[in-house]
């Protein structure tokens, strides 16, 4: 491509060019040369300089267009010379690109496409206009189109409203702001502002309304379809009025040949007709499209014998008929033609033709034929409006085609001036003709001719219709064999003038033979003149002629012998006498009927019109002739305006002092006629006529005397219609006067000067003297007065042609002023006098400066007057509009100083009164209605933008001569007040709509100005001694408003529209801070009566997202914390202050991080030199610090966060307000919004503990409260008494019961105490039936996960923080970590338990660690009474829960091949919350940790001890049921631990406790309880015993129970060791899952406990464990089950407190007791009964086989409710009981968990914890641990005791007690002891001789020791359960090793038990 290169430099010539070059680019351009400039198609180039050398982009890449520059410098504008509104379309088109492609992105599609569609449109359009082609017609048309389209997009892409006059773009600074105002208004309700000031003006102040708008009707015959008649055929359209019975148009025509086309070839494709003239009125009528289809052929169609073919008769045929009514509406919407059906009916009787079109539309189907098809005549409508000119011009297509213009028969509503028609409509109705002697009766044939005087026969004066030429002659159709035919045949007559007087029509009668020949006989005629003797036309009505006979052979070549003859009735009574010898004869019975209506402008039918215009014949009639002028209707007066004028003015001249008075009268009745909207449009006729015909030069003197008389009797005169018409006649009278008196002048060269004007000065008197009559008592003299002041505005024009515009200023002013100033004179006088002004205002004669300082003093007193009164507001605001609009016109070339000042003394004040006064009505109505008052609002909107006027035109000159001419300060001040609380409404009701961008800008430019003029008054007059706060502070209101405006914040604007504001206004936000700032500094002492009520308001400022205002204002806040601590010693209002505004601002959206920092900075920088700069520096970082939380806390708010998010920073910033900050209103507020947020997530619990804070804070008080969020006014017992009820009831939604039952005994405590049984007994049932709850309802124990937060990514109260969350029900694991990750999509999940490095924490990204953790219960002592109910004991497990353990496997030491158990240690980590769980969040923070190294032996005792304590618990069950039970449970478990075969079994457990390296290691007495192990041996089963809890009664009960398949299992019993507790500790684990691992390095540690090194070895092993299932291997279980545990038991470094008192039942924790009341309140120890949860359903005991299955999975790998603290009696009885157990709790149970298997996850697998969920050495209390194909039971009580001392067998239970520490021993209550309850057992199938005590331990007989048998037979008999052993605590890292002294006490207590038992 060829290029020239252009280069980017100076365009320096001598002077700055008035032209640039601008182009714009039309093909992209990469920028690929050296300093190449980057093009894309549409944007724009200024080009200053063209060089030939090498350039920056191609020429031929753009197009070059002329430009000119303005406002030259640094911020100038470069305006392409084109049409504005082609460049307005560019630039619009360019911005709603990027909004529209937002839209398909936000899903607004059907939108998208509309705005894609307009956008099209407007691309299109804009080529039109740059084609250059258009006529200005068109071009004004396409403009109009765009500027529609723009502001429709405008509107919908939410962009800014447009004002435009004439469809152009205005500039704000060429026009005032009332015309601002007044454009944004007219282009919000339509976008057709296309009138001129002048119209609008006219239409406001009421002058005689716009001609209405006429409509055509175009109708376009397209086919006739059913077309069968085979002949020619005249079609015929009219409209017809079916309420009225007539029709309204001519009658379209349309000839088609036999095929069906057009006769005429050259009409195809153009059989069109527009039907002109339809008015609003003819809109409304019943209209109807009738057309008529007459054929030419045979007399019969189907009858080839009636007449011979070549004689052709007019025969009608059908009817069609399409009603308008129907189709209106549709067409009207419509563009373009829409197509319509018309069926044509046939006619049964042709003697009911003329009416068929009635029958067809009343539906008398009797009388028509319906067509045997659909199809007819196929016609197109479209309506049209506008005058003939306007529609030519829209539519030259229509017209090219050669339409038929077809008019109303009659004139139209609007006679046009050039109008001429001259047309006679005649209608043939009817006929009577005798039969002629013949059998049957005649076809009648009617011919028609137009003769003239002459008897020539006239050519071309008949039409049929529009359409088709004229014709000299016409024949009507003809109805067959009728007498007397009806043929309601209309057609035209359109005669020239000249010919028509003397021309007549006449009528010959035809008789049709059918016979051969076909002749057609003359058998009469008849005629008529078509004028009378006196010169009238034709009346229009029907006509009765006569008819005379004649025969073929006569002919009519002389007229006269006919035209002798009476025509009619009336001519006959005229001339009697008559010669019977005549050769025409009369026939008597013949009559023949026509009427006619005759549509001329040149011809009339009056006969007084006549005698008025022919005057001079009958002199003596004149005074007759003029009393009966007003007789003759308007049309025939404006059809002879010009001749009536020149006949009067004629007569006048006569005699003036005879006639004159009538003359006046006629003049004032035809003037008053033109004010009509029909004749309106004759003004300019009349106006013509004055200037150019009239000829009356001594006319005026008559008119003033005439007028001057009338004025003057206005005060006596009782009838006063003659004077009130003369006043609305006043305007033409005075163009009379004047071009009389011109005329006159002219021709005596001005003699008589000094007369006329002393004559008009003397009718000025007269007219204020009318005016100045008291009207109150006479309402015929306010019709008089109103009609003067309408008329008066109109003569000043006329004035000015004689008189200096300050004459006629003087003589208005005059007139004007002697109008009454009361303004009670009566509300419609009111209105008149204030039009009448506004007239005056927006005449010619208001625009000259002269005249404007004459009249504008009594304009503006009226006004006042008004304004003071609050009457007619809106007309007076018209009023101020066009002065403003005129005053800023003129300003922009002549001073309007004088005027301005004018304006200010006189309208200043009271404008700023009655705005205060409407907005406040306003308000009060919008707070009745709840909407605003539509008049209010267009009032304030109007008001408005006068003060804005004025302000905007007064400059510092008019300020300070305001400022001076105030009396006092009080007056000053009173005024300040005023104004300033008119700007502040101004902003804080929106007067102007959002997308009225231009208007607010421009205000806010005008307050801003007059706030710096104003501000110097302020500061001089109101500071010390004479200082005001009330000014002060709304000064500083104003200010703060105005900065805050949204439509100033240019942060939200697009970048062109930010720069455009800046360009033109600058920033106005930061002018003001500037004010603010400064007039702050000018207070000096009196800053302190602003703290700290400005605090919160200048607050508001400096969050204003720019820099600038930020810097100017955040140093005020050190101002004010210095004088508070000058005045108070301290600056704790400023603070307290600071931090409530600061909460609100911060939630509405306000601050950013940015601030945060700038305002720390800024603050401590200025407090760095002050003497209190500590405080000063902890309070300015607490602030940024709860900045910090409250811009996290907004973040989440506004975003699209989780819930989980949202609570947890509330729960941040609550906890910041109480515990930094201590500011309790907002410490509650948050309270109720972390409680909204909880019950909105169905966090029942969590929402109670919230409430459960604001209860505590209050007290069991009368005090009373004041109302506070959506509490009412009430007292605090009252409100606690309230909160308390909703706590409960939350407690009780969230299933926690035991929180509630404190609570309602708090309640229950203070209804007692003030008697109120009925609410007392109410709570008591509640507390009860929460008791039920708690045992009959199933809960879900949740599940518990550690959550770490690492990266800088996460909000500020996440970072680098740890959490334990609480889990929702049935939430695992993997659910748990889905979660998490969808709520920190961009978080990465770390692979590892271990804690991350400083990289991590200081990183700019998200990482997650999750892991499950087990919970630790502090309150143990429920847990170890064995006769609490599982279902009370899981509650506490997982409640009111602070501790956490996770376990991590590690080997330490070589690692034994053989056995990895012998190094295998648990690293135990426990983890301390800062508040227990549940509480007010689902999570809480890590506090603390602590870690524990548990050693390889520990966990081994423990996994054996938690395995015997399974079993224990399973054979006291079984031996307590029927025989015939399911045992499939005891019989896998003792498969299992008979003959283990996984893993080595218990011989790998014993190789660690006999190796010698870990007892050496362990140093000596390192483990005491280990050296008290090795004493008694390890742990096995003696083979020997003979116990039920020994190996042989084990199998001995097992035996009689067990079916065939399992006996082979007893055979294994001498070779296989049963396992017995070593030691006693309520320590155990639960089973988590049997599919979730630890993945440590390559070491797999399995939720079953197998450990394998890859993940292979663990899917063989799976599989071998299947083959193994049916053996019960249990082993797996034993060795290393306790790693898949979820709920440990506590670790042994937990130290529980001591409880001396058996609590049995719930009760809050320490914090929410209450002194005494609660402790009062505690019952003893009750047993509940429980036995009705475990009742069979089936007499076999055998449950149904999908109960079996759910059997399984509640029991199996996840059981629910599976707790590490539940005793192994209560395992056992809640879980291995036979199925009957079960059967009726089925709907308890949770729904059936699927169990799980070890599966790829599809996210990164995060690890359960660093062991899978549970360790090695946590005592596994699994039910069924292990996957569920293995079938091993590992339901155990983890004991780490020491065991029994066997030389001491006999010590007795009063010893052991004593040797055991009582916080620490299982001791029974006196109170329990003195119960009167009886005790009752938990189930069944429970011995009497249980009595709830848990079965005692069995005693191994393989230990070193040795027990003997007696002993054994002691364990059998026991029945009191032994004292728990203390729980040593194993080796802590960071605690000494524990001593000896407690393992002894535990020893001898375990060593009593035994021998007791």
């Amino acid at each position: 491509m060829p290029w020239t290169p252009l280069s980017w430099s100076f365009y320096r010539i001598s002077s700055f060019p008035v032209s640039l070059i601008l182009s714009t680019v039309i093909c992209n351009f990469r920028g690929s040369v050296t300093q190449g400039l980057a093009l894309e198609v549409g944007e724009t180039v200024q080009i200053l300089e063209k060089c030939e050398g090498k350039g920056v982009f191609p020429a031929s890449y753009v197009h070059l267009k002329k430009a000119i520059v303005t406002n030259r410098g640094p911020h100038e504008t470069v305006v392409p010379l084109e049409d504005p509104i082609v460049t307005e379309v560019t630039s619009t088109l360019q911005e709603w690109a990027l909004l529209w492609k937002q839209l398909y992105v936000k899903h607004k599609v059907d939108l998208f496409y509309k705005v894609r569609h307009v956008m099209m449109e407007l691309i299109d359009l804009r080529r039109q206009l740059l084609s250059g082609h258009l006529t200005q017609d068109q071009s004004r048309d396409v403009k109009r189109h765009i500027t529609v389209r723009l502001d429709w997009g405008n509107e919908h892409l939410g962009l800014d409203l447009v004002p435009r006059k004439e469809f152009e773009m205005v500039d704000e600074d060429q026009i005032s702001v009332s015309d601002l105002y007044k454009m944004h208004l007219s282009s919000r309700h339509s976008v057709q502002q296309s009138t001129t000031q002048g119209d609008n003006a006219r239409q406001r102040h009421g002058e005689p309304c716009r001609v209405p708008v006429p409509h055509h009707l175009l109708v376009n015959l397209k086919s006739f379809t059913y077309n069968s008649i085979g002949e020619d055929t005249d079609i015929f359209f009219s409209l017809y009025d079916l309420r009225e019975g007539k029709t309204l148009s001519e009658k379209f025509m349309v000839r088609l040949n036999k095929n069906g086309g057009p006769k005429n070839p050259e009409k195809v494709d153009r059989l069109c007709a527009l039907f002109t003239d339809l008015s609003n009125k003819d809109m409304k009528r019943d209209l109807y499209i009738v057309s008529q289809v007459i054929r030419t052929g045979r007399m019969l169609l189907n009858d080839s014998k009636k007449g011979p073919p070549h004689v052709q008769y007019r025969r009608p045929y059908g009817c069609a008929v399409l009603a308008m009514s129907d189709v209106l509406q549709t067409i009207s919407e419509l563009k373009e033609e829409k197509d319509f059906v018309l069926k044509v009916y046939t006619c049964n009787n042709e003697n009911e033709w003329y009416q068929i079109h009635e029958n067809i539309i009343r539906k008398s189907s009797t009388k028509y034929t319906a067509p045997s098809t659909n199809y007819g005549l196929i016609i197109s409508l479209q309506l049209l409006r506008g005058d003939m000119e306007q529609v030519r011009r829209e539519n030259p297509l229509i017209f090219s085609r050669g339409v038929a213009i077809t008019r109303k028969l009659g004139f139209p509503d609007v006679i046009m001036p050039g109008d001429i028609r001259n047309d006679l409509y005649l209608t043939l109705e009817r006929g009577d003709f005798e039969r002629g002697g013949k059998s049957v009766q005649k076809n009648i044939e009617v011919t028609i001719y137009v003769l003239y005087a002459d008897g020539e026969i006239l050519k071309d004066c008949i039409s049929l219709g529009s359409g088709e030429p004229n014709v000299p002659e016409h024949r009507s159709f003809v109805l067959y064999h009728n007498n007397s035919p009806r043929w309601s045949e209309v057609i035209k007559l359109p005669i020239p003038i000249d010919r028509f007087r003397g021309s007549h029509l006449r009528f010959e009668f035809r008789h049709c033979s059918t016979k051969d020949k076909g002749e057609k006989k003359l058998f009469g005629f008849a005629f008529t003149p078509l004028m009378r003797e006196d010169g009238t036309t034709l009346s229009d009505e029907s006509h009765e002629l006569y008819v005379y006979k004649c025969d073929e052979n006569t002919t009519f070549s002389n007229h006269a012998l006919y035209l002798g003859l009476p025509c009619c009735k009336e001519d006959f009574n005229s001339c009697p006498n008559i010669p019977s010898s005549l050769i025409f004869q009369r026939s008597m019975k013949e009559t023949f009927w026509i009427s006619t209506q005759l549509s001329s402008t040149k011809l009339t039918q009056n006969v007084d019109l006549l005698a008025l215009l022919k005057w001079k014949a009958h002199p003596d009639r004149v005074m007759d002739i003029l009393g009966r002028l007003r007789h003759v209707s308007g049309e025939e007066i404006v059809k002879f305006l010009q001749d009536i004028l020149d006949t009067l003015f004629s007569i006048l001249d006569d005699n003036t002092d005879k006639y004159g008075p009538l003359v006046f009268q006629s003049l004032v009745f035809i003037i008053n006629l033109l004010r009509d909207s029909k004749y309106y449009h004759f003004r300019p006729v009349m106006d013509t006529y004055i200037q150019k015909h009239f000829a009356g030069a001594l006319a005026y003197k008559e008119l003033i005397r005439c007028l001057k008389w009338y004025m003057d009797r206005s005060a006596e005169v009782v009838r006063q219609d003659h004077i009130q018409e003369a006043m609305r006649a006043l305007e033409y009278l005075f163009k009379f006067i004047i071009q009389s008196r011109i005329l006159y002048s002219r021709a005596t060269c001005g003699m008589e000067e000094e007369q006329f004007r002393t004559s008009v000065q003397e009718l000025f008197q007269s007219i204020r003297f009318v005016l100045s009559l008291d009207s109150r008592n006479s309402e015929t003299l306010i019709f008089t007065q109103a009609a003067l002041l309408n008329s008066f505005p109109a003569i000043f024009d006329e004035l000015l042609q004689m008189f200096t515009v300050q004459e006629v200023a003087e003589f208005v002013r005059g007139t004007l002023g002697s109008m009454p100033s009361t303004v009670h004179i009566g509300q419609s006088m009111d209105v008149v006098k204030l039009q009448s002004i506004a007239r005056t205002v927006d005449s010619r004669l208001f625009s000259f400066p002269e005249s404007r300082r004459i009249l504008l003093p009594v304009v503006l007193h009226h006004i006042h007057l008004h304004l003071r009164q609050q009457k007619e507001l809106l007309i007076c605001s018209g009023i101020l509009s066009s002065i403003f609009s005129i005053i800023k016109t003129s300003s922009l070339d002549t001073s309007v100083q004088e005027e301005v000042e004018m304006m200010v003394e006189s309208l200043l004040d009271v404008l700023l009164q009655t705005l205060l006064s409407i907005m406040s009505k306003s308000q009060s109505q919008e707070a009745v209605r709840g909407q605003r008052c539509p008049q209010c609002t267009a009032e304030i909107g109007e008001y408005v933008s006068c003060l804005l006027s004025l302000l905007r035109q007064m400059t510092d000159i008019h300020f300070q001569h305001l400022m001076e001419n105030f009396q006092s300060k009080d007056e000053l001040k009173e005024f300040l007040l005023k104004i300033m609380c008119v700007f502040r409404n101004l902003m804080k009701l929106s007067i102007f709509p959002r997308d009225w961008n231009i208007m607010r800008l421009l205000t806010s430019n005008i307050i801003l100005t007059t706030v710096q003029y104003l501000s110097p008054a302020l500061h001089k007059n109101f500071t010390e001694a004479d200082f005001d706060f009330k000014v002060w502070n709304s000064y500083f209101s104003l200010a703060v408003l105005y900065i805050n405006q949204p439509s100033l914040q240019l942060e939200n604007l697009s970048p062109a529209k930010r720069k455009k504001v800046l360009d033109k206004y600058g920033d106005m936000r930061v002018m003001m801070t500037y004010e603010l700032f400064s007039m702050w500094q000018n207070l000096g002492e009196n800053k302190i009566h602003f703290i700290p009520g400005m605090i919160g308001p200048f607050l508001g400022v400096t969050l204003v997202p720019q820099v600038e205002v930020r810097n100017i204002m955040i140093p005020i806040f050190h101002d004010m914390m210095d004088w508070e601590q000058r005045k108070n010693g301290n600056f704790k209002q400023v603070e307290a202050e600071l931090i409530d505004k600061l909460d609100s601002l911060v939630s509405e959206g306000k601050g950013d991080e940015n601030y945060r920092e700038l305002f720390g900075l800024l603050l401590l920088e200025k407090i760095e030199q002050e003497t209190w700069r500590e405080t000063g520096i902890s309070f300015v970082t607490s602030v940024t610090r709860l900045m910090e939380r409250l811009l996290d806390y907004r973040d989440c708010m506004k975003g699209d966060e989780t819930e989980n998010k949202k609570i947890g920073c509330t729960v941040n910033l609550l906890n910041f307000y109480k515990s930094e900050i201590n500011k309790e209103e907002m410490y509650i507020r948050y309270i109720h919004k972390l409680c909204d947020m909880h019950l909105q997530a169905e966090n029942y619990t969590e929402a109670a503990f919230t409430l459960l804070l604001y209860w505590e804070l209050l007290h069991w008080d009368e005090r009373p409260l004041k109302e506070f969020l959506h509490y009412p006014a009430q007292t605090e017992w009252h409100r606690k008494e309230g909160l308390c009820r909703k706590v409960i009831h939350y407690f009780n939604k969230g299933k926690c019961w035991e929180y509630g039952i404190p609570l309602c005994r708090e309640l229950a405590f203070q209804y007692e105490s003030l008697y109120d049984y009925q609410s007392l007994s109410w709570i008591r049932k509640m507390e009860a039936a929460y008791y039920d709850n708690i045992m009959e309802q199933q809960r879900l124990e949740p599940e518990f996960f550690r959550v770490g937060f690492y990266g800088r990514k996460f909000p500020f109260f996440l970072r680098n923080k740890e959490f334990v969350c609480r889990g929702h029900d049935y939430e695992r694991l993997e659910a748990f970590q889905q979660r998490m990750l969808g709520e920190f999509p961009q978080a990465i999940a770390m692979q590892h338990p271990n804690q991350p490095d400083e990289a991590i924490l200081q990183c700019d990204a998200q990482y997650l660690q999750i892991y499950a953790v087990t919970p630790v219960p502090d309150s143990v002592t429920v847990l170890q009474m064995d006769r609490v109910p599982d279902r009370i004991k899981s509650f506490y497990r997982v409640n009111n829960v602070r501790r956490f353990r996770y376990d991590r496997p590690f080997h330490k030491g070589p690692k034994d091949r053989d056995n990895e158990f012998k190094s295998l240690w648990i690293e135990r980590t426990t983890l301390i919350l800062t508040h227990p769980l549940p509480g007010i969040s689902r999570w809480f923070e890590v506090e603390k940790r602590e870690l524990v190294e548990v050693s390889p032996l520990e966990n081994a005792i423990s996994v054996v001890e938690n395995k015997n304590q399974e079993l224990r618990t399973l054979i006291s069950q079984y031996q307590h049921k029927q025989l015939h039970g399911n045992i499939n449970l005891l019989s896998m478990t003792l498969n299992g631990v008979i003959d283990a075969a996984v893993n080595g079994g218990i011989a790998r457990y014993q190789e660690v406790r006999q190796t010698g390296n870990f007892m050496s290691s362990a140093g000596e007495g390192g483990f005491p309880f280990i050296n008290k192990s090795t004493e008694h041996g390890l742990p096995g089963l003696d083979k020997s015993g003979s116990g039920p809890n020994t190996p042989r009664g084990i199998l001995a009960t097992h035996g009689p129970m067990s079916p065939e398949s399992f006996k082979l299992m007893h055979r294994h019993r001498s070779a296989t060791p049963v396992l017995t507790p070593v030691r006693n500790s309520s320590s155990s684990l639960s089973s988590h899952n049997s599919s979730e691992m630890g993945n440590v390095g390559n070491l797999l540690i399995l939720a079953d406990g197998m450990v394998v090194e890859h993940p292979e070895d663990f899917y063989r092993m799976q599989v071998s464990e299947k083959r193994d299932s049916q053996r019960g291997n249990a082993l797996a279980s034993l060795s290393s089950s306790s790693l898949s545990s979820t709920h440990s038991a506590p670790s042994q470094m937990i130290n529980s407190a001591p409880s001396t008192i058996r609590v049995g039942s719930p009760s809050l924790p320490d914090k929410y007791r209450h002194n005494r009341e609660m402790l009062m309140l505690l019952p003893p120890h009750r047993e509940r009964p429980s036995s009705a949860m475990y009742t069979n359903i089936t007499d076999n005991g055998q449950p149904p086989n999908f109960q079996r299955a759910l059997f399984h999975q509640v029991i199996g790998p996840c059981k629910p409710c599976s707790d590490p603290n539940l005793s192994v009696a209560e395992k056992g009885q809640h879980l291995s009981m036979h199925f009957d157990a079960f059967h009726h709790q089925v709907s308890d149970l949770p729904p059936a968990l699927p169990a799980r298997s070890l599966r790829k996850s599809p996210l990164h697998p995060i690890p359960a914890s660093p062991t899978s969920p549970q360790s090695i050495l946590d005592g596994s209390n699994s039910n069924l641990s292990g996957s569920a194909s293995s079938g091993v039971s590992s339901l155990s009580e983890s004991n780490f005791g020491g065991p029994a001392s066997s030389s001491d067998p006999t010590a007795s239970r009063t010893d052991t007690l004593e040797s055991v520490p009582s916080s620490q021993a299982w001791t029974t209550d006196q109170e329990d002891l003195d119960s009167p309850y009886q005790p009752v057992r938990y189930s069944i199938s429970e011995p009497e001789v249980l009595d709830g005590v848990k079965p005692p331990p069995c005693r191994s007989h393989s230990a070193p020791g040795g027990v003997t048998p007696a002993q054994d037979s002691l364990i059998s008999q026991s029945a009191a359960p032994p004292p728990p052993a203390p729980r040593p605590m194993p080796r802590k890292i960071s605690q000494p090793i524990i001593t000896a002294t407690k393992d002894e006490q535990a020893k001898v207590a375990w060593e009593h038990g035994i021998g007791e038992e």
